[in-house]
């Protein structure tokens, strides 16, 4: 059953009401032993710090009993869970409850379903994990960003270890679930170092649990702060300051937005409903965070204290954040945020117990806030605001003309939001505004880190020794890494060993967006004899079906394979023609169930998965354009272009290039127009994708949006891409959904699977197929498995060509792009087209699931 969501409006008055009957409960539930925590957090690398801060302390004070993963901020889901599960590992810690996501929707009535999964902002949740990325768009995809925070810069695979807890589909417990079980079991703190889309959902669905919560601690927002970053050095003559004196610290979105924190930013009506909940409230905001940055003392300590393995993973990390800062001014622009406000959380809790008034890290006062979700003039109906804009009741029984029907920012460029002369903009969704109105909250305000009370410290901030001493204490410290979990394993890298002046078949290259179809294709083609195929290298799209983290899926499979030789190559993150922070066209893909956190972790069973020595990491040199080399710079990890033009160069004057691609085309389109000699190397293309329209009418796969119905993923994820490659005068063959859906029965291909050897390949693609099939008879959201095991056929018709009995014809096509994402990605045949291009229209199928099958059974 949903739940039909009315707000009320909160007056101060009935925050102190709520305020001293939670202080009541608490003082009863405080000597009934430890104050139990529950945190969510977005799994960046300084929530990391206040992770294990927590978890350090004394258990018969604080227990920290649950951790949510707030997804739609700066890590990904499948990521991030996994990354979670390792640190509690390490910690000795499993038995906290972990949750994530959740596939559950709200209905444009405002009715909130079980489970919504947190994966979009409350302003545009719908019944699906499927939508655009209004706020997110601010946090980068790439270096300094979300990448760097899913791999904790590539450290998080060399260092933890890995227990038996993982992300597991359908079993996954949700971020709503673990609310839910936390804080109806007792009285709860609950801290919040990411955006606050799950907790607010909790507080609207389950506003009778409101009296278990005996405090809300936030980082984010910024009310009086002036922004010390960004400004320009006294007696500069040519410099422009940035976000110099900003409230907020949206990098790459003052010029629209210069009052926003990124927390908040993130979904600001989320925010509203948390402070306006009528729950005691103590807020860290960039006030207090921006007096306690980390100096060069406090990192030279900290590089001095790693007497434990959380310690060390920390520095690490820090270091890692330094060494790759895009400037020089990391030490006085990189601040201590959610540990500082762990820190915060812990000393009030400790000295409210105690009866002690204050903290030992902030100085607070209280204020009247407000978060600002939208912006005046208001009831405008734009079509910025979807709570409002063609409704005649507002949803969630908003008031018509309030402080919520404004224009809301939609996106890091909103027009709406530009000062035609100045590079401040004036939108202010996200501002924790100090008000006097009825609007205020009455909150408790961090407004600055207390001086070391040891004045002959090298460390100016209290908190920080307190951190320090945290992370080094032997009690509840980690129990190993990966190193000292597996003594005896060394890092080595297995390179095969071919008989020398062996003849070798034809250079491939596989371009792939790492579904699960692709990953039974690079095996394949990896099984394939080497005078048949050459597999010179592999490039990975970051803007197909699974976040570009999950590159580090393609070493383990390499590395399983005995086949770490073969160079890998990072691609763009957005589509051809679409600006580099945004999620244009890949917004398609659902975020839950079936979509990208499913592939993030390869269904689960990327972990079962020999762990290569080979890992992304964020290490870099002067020479590739970092403002500084790091330490180990020869580990960086190479772009698609650099791998290509690699392979390129090592080939003889006679040899040629095949390409098969099974994703977006925009690697491919990037080699064409950035190499001019690319085609005149390009022996033939290998295209898995698009939909040709046939007498049956027959409708493309892009099922997450309905209005377009003849187009295919791999087309629509990015249209000029393919435009571009489709349309050129490459020798293309192109393999479309007709053909790739004679290609997708499951019970084919494991009955073929049943009676082949069993090779740890073959293995793990029979328990690859059949968790798909499984899952897509057990729930709606898996429906379209099949489609990709249909992608398995492009690199079986590569090897095998005229074996399994293909049938083709040239076809003169065009692709529409830059249309509507109504028609974006359809192929049109056009016979005034002067190229056409081979497509696949038959095979036999019999020839085709026994070659797959012997293939991977094959014990060489």
């Amino acid at each position: 059953m949903g739940r039909t969501m009315t707000l009320p409006l909160w007056t101060t008055a009935a925050v102190l009401v709520a305020a001293a009957a939670a202080a009541v409960a608490f003082g009863a539930a405080a000597e009934a032993g430890p104050q139990r925590i529950l945190l969510d957090t977005d799994m960046d690398t300084d929530d990391l710090l206040a992770l294990l801060y927590l978890l350090k302390q004394n258990r018969s004070e604080f227990d920290l009993k649950a951790v949510s993963i707030s997804v739609n901020a700066w890590s990904d889901a499948g990521h991030a869970v996994n990354h979670l599960y390792d640190i509690l590992y390490m910690m000795s810690r499993d038995d906290i409850l972990v949750g994530v996501g959740g596939d559950g929707g709200i209905s444009d009535s405002g009715t909130i379903y079980p489970n919504v999964g947190g994966y979009l902002p409350l302003i545009d949740q719908g019944m699906t994990t499927v939508g655009g990325c209004r706020y997110r768009q601010a946090i980068p995809l790439e270096g300094g960003g979300r990448l760097d925070k899913d791999t904790n810069f590539g450290i998080r695979r060399g260092f933890l270890p890995q227990g038996d807890r993982r992300y597991i589909p359908l079993q996954q417990p949700t971020a709503q679930q673990v609310m839910i079980d936390t804080i109806s079991a007792g009285s709860t703190t609950v801290i919040l170092t990411g955006s606050h889309t799950n907790f607010a959902i909790f507080l609207m669905t389950y506003p009778h649990l409101k009296t278990n919560v005996e405090h809300i601690y936030i980082m984010g927002g910024g009310v009086r702060s002036k922004n010390p970053t960004g400004c320009c050095p006294k007696n500069a003559t040519s410099c422009t300051p940035q976000q110099c004196g900003d409230h907020g610290n949206l990098f790459t979105s003052y010029y629209t937005n210069p009052n926003a924190e990124f927390n908040i930013f993130e979904d600001p009506f989320s925010a509203y409903q948390v402070f306006h909940s009528g729950i005691p409230i103590t807020l860290v905001p960039l006030d207090a965070t921006n007096t306690i940055p980390i100096n060069e003392e406090f990192f030279n300590e900290f590089q001095r204290h790693q007497s434990t393995s959380e310690a060390q993973y920390c520095f690490r990390a820090l270091k890692m954040a330094r060494d790759t800062w895009f400037n020089d001014q990391f030490y006085t622009s990189y601040f201590m945020w959610d540990s500082f406000t762990s820190g915060v959380a812990i000393s009030s809790m400790r000295n409210d117990k105690n009866g002690k008034f204050g903290n030992d890290f902030a100085q607070l006062e209280y204020m009247n806030v407000t978060v600002i979700t939208s912006n005046k003039p208001y009831a405008m109906h734009d079509g910025s605001n979807p709570l409002f804009d063609g409704r005649t009741t507002p949803k969630f029984g908003l008031q018509k003309s309030g402080v919520h029907s404004g224009h809301v920012q939609t996106g890091i460029t909103d027009s709406f939001c530009l000062v035609k002369g100045s590079n401040k903009g004036r939108c202010e969704d996200g501002y924790t505004k100090e008000v006097s109105s009825p609007e205020a909250a009455y909150i408790r305000v961090a407004t600055k880190a207390k001086p070391n009370m040891d004045k002959y410290s090298p460390l100016n901030r209290e908190f920080f020794k307190s951190f320090l001493e945290a992370l080094n204490l032997r009690e509840n410290s980690g129990r190993f890494n990966i190193k000292t979990q597996f003594p005896l394993k060394r890092e080595a890298l297995y390179n095969p060993d071919f008989i020398k002046n062996q003849k070798v078949g034809r250079p491939v290259i596989i371009d792939m967006d790492m579904s699960p179809g692709d990953f039974v294709s690079l095996i394949y083609l990896l099984k394939a004899p080497i005078e048949v195929i050459d597999l010179k290298g592999i490039l990975v799209s970051g803007n197909g079906w699974a976040h570009v983290a999950s590159i580090d899926i393609v070493y383990d499979i390499l590395h399983m394979m005995g086949r770490d030789d073969i160079p890998v190559g990072r691609g763009n993150t957005t589509a051809l023609g679409t600006p580099t922070l945004g999620c244009n066209y890949a917004s398609i893909i659902p975020q839950g169930s079936g979509g990208f956190i499913d592939s993030d972790t390869l269904y689960g069973l990327a972990r079962s998965l020999p762990r290569s020595p080979r890992r992304y990491t964020a290490e870099n040199s002067v020479k590739h354009g970092a403002p500084r080399s790091t330490d180990y710079p020869e580990l960086r990890q190479p772009l698609a272009f650099e791998v290509w033009q690699s392979i390129k160069e090592q080939l003889d004057q006679s040899e040629k290039i095949t390409i098969l691609t099974s994703g977006p085309l925009t690697n491919l389109a990037n080699i064409v127009l950035s190499d001019r000699n690319a085609s005149s190397v390009i022996e033939e293309a290998f295209v898995v994708g698009g939909h040709i329209r046939d007498e049956n009418d027959s409708k493309g796969n892009v099922f997450t949006v309905p209005s377009n119905r003849y187009a295919e993923f791999n087309m629509l994820l990015d249209p000029l891409a393919a435009k571009t490659i489709l349309e050129s005068s490459l020798d293309i063959t192109l393999i479309p959904l007709v053909s790739q859906r004679k290609a997708a029965s499951f019970q084919s291909i494991l009955k073929a699977l049943k009676h082949v050897d069993h090779t740890p390949e073959s293995s793990f693609v029979h328990h690859l197929m059949l968790l798909l099939h499984d899952l897509q008879q057990k729930h709606q959201l898996y429906n379209h498995m099949d489609m990709f095991l249909g992608e398995v056929l492009g690199a079986v018709y590569l090897v095998e060509g005229l074996n399994i009995k293909p049938s083709s014809q040239p076809k003169p096509i065009s692709i529409v792009a830059n249309s509507t994402i109504s028609t974006d990605g359809q192929i049109v045949v056009n016979k005034e087209n002067t190229n056409s291009v081979k497509v696949l229209v038959d095979f036999s199928r019999v020839e085709y699931y026994n070659r797959v099958a012997n293939s991977l059974g094959k014990m060489e």
